[in-house]
């Protein structure tokens, strides 16, 4: 522990002439405390030091109070300065520097201790906790003085808790409780309880998280590398499983049907060694510990040995048991494979509408063309047979007219 601090408070007194000077202190319990009684402008006037019980500690250089903590470290015409070691809370209050004047100034200085937590603890609602869970850590910071903030850290988080604080006579005890949600990726991350005090630095203790969480299932495919699964081929998939619990039960079965006889499984290996048309499906690799139970699936579509073009999925496909498990990476790289391919199935649907639109258009125009063509010509009729031979107009309506009465005659060609 370092020596004590002067406080911010600056008491003078002023009088003749002579200004009388000191300061407050504040000091951890333990450490040494120093007072300094000043005179600015002395005339060699005596000064003394008084303790709160106004009992004299130093008169000039000398000491009537026998308590040895107290020691002169300078004294002359201008300074009284006084050691005070190992101090305890008793020693906190008021000091009084006198100097011998007419008449006499006085003015005093506060001794504030400052006292540390006695002890830092973090209790742990469960020792081991099973993800989804709500755990409950509370942090105590036992008989500090002042009371002291306490701050919570998950790794390098900092979240907040709730505190309350008890006053025992001039000692506070704080607790800071902190409710916590913990997924699997707070397994063995530390949780910080962290103390604020004017009295010490760097005050913290932990606790390592410890959380159960079911499997995280994933499929590989061994063989073929990459390109098609065609018929014939051997086909080689993998499943890995990890947990806490480690899982002790893993199986392969076949999606909404029965696992063709020639299927070989042995362990987390699943093997065809000769694919065909029959064994398409979906393939699923399930996983169980004691917290639950997790599986991944693999989509298999067998080509004709003369397939050449390389498929968006290559016939693989994974896919989480819960909304909840996409934040823990169950999912492959094929996956995206599978959503380029849906993309190219919309865009293929799409082309294919168009086509049938513009078919149905250029349809829609022969027939409109045959209809017009059919209907189109010059007609001759005899209704105004005769007016075309008429010296003038009123002839040629006479003539028209004498030509509708003969009805009978009347005929339509078509040319």
């Amino acid at each position: 522990m370092g020596d004590a601090w002067p406080g911010n408070c600056i008491h003078q007194c002023q009088g003749d002439g002579q200004n009388l000077v000191t300061e407050d202190v504040t000091v951890v319990e333990g450490d040494v405390a120093t007072i300094s009684c000043r005179v600015k402008n002395s005339d060699d006037s005596v000064i003394q030091l008084l303790n709160p019980n106004r009992q004299t500690i130093y008169f000039r250089d000398f000491r009537p109070l026998k308590d040895s903590r107290f020691q002169l470290v300078n004294f002359s015409n201008s300074e009284l300065r006084v050691s005070l070691t190992n101090v305890s809370i008793s020693d906190e209050g008021r000091y009084f520097c006198q100097l011998y004047t007419d008449p006499p100034q006085e003015i005093y200085t506060t001794i504030t201790v400052l006292v540390p937590p006695r002890n830092l603890v973090i209790d742990i609602q469960k020792e081991i906790a099973v993800e989804g869970e709500e755990i409950e850590l509370n942090c105590t910071a036992m008989a500090s003085r002042p009371a002291t903030t306490i701050r919570w850290f998950k790794g390098n988080k900092e979240l907040t808790g709730k505190s309350e604080v008890e006053q025992w006579s001039d000692m506070y005890t704080v607790t800071s409780q902190l409710l916590l949600k913990v997924g699997r990726e707070d397994d063995g991350v530390p949780v910080i309880c962290l103390v604020d005090h004017p009295a010490v630095k760097d005050l913290q203790t932990q606790r390592y998280l410890e959380v159960m969480y079911k499997p995280q299932v994933r499929v590989s495919q061994n063989y073929p590398v990459q390109g098609l699964t065609r018929e014939g081929e051997p086909l080689e998939l993998t499943c890995a499983a990890f947990g806490k619990p480690q899982p002790t039960d893993m199986r392969w079965l076949r999606v909404d049907d029965e696992m063709p006889q020639h299927v070989v499984v042995s362990g987390s290996n699943l093997l065809i060694s000769n694919l065909n048309k029959t064994d398409n499906g979906t393939y699923r690799c399930e996983a169980s510990n004691a917290v639950g139970k997790s599986h991944a699936d693999y989509m298999l579509f067998v080509y004709d040995t003369t397939a050449t073009t390389e498929p968006a999925v290559h016939g693989f496909t994974q896919l989480p048991n819960s909304a909840e498990e996409l934040d823990y990476g169950d999912l492959s790289d094929s996956r995206a494979g599978e959503e380029g391919a849906i993309r190219s199935v919309d865009h293929a649907v799409v082309g294919g509408v168009v086509a049938v639109v513009v078919f149905a258009m250029l349809c829609l125009l022969i027939i409109l063309g045959r209809y017009f063509a059919r209907h189109k010509g010059t007609y001759f009729t005899h209704e105004a047979k005769g007016a075309d031979d008429a010296a003038d107009a009123d002839t040629a309506i006479i003539n028209a007219e004498g030509g509708q009465n003969n009805s009978e005659e009347k005929k339509e060609y078509f040319i």
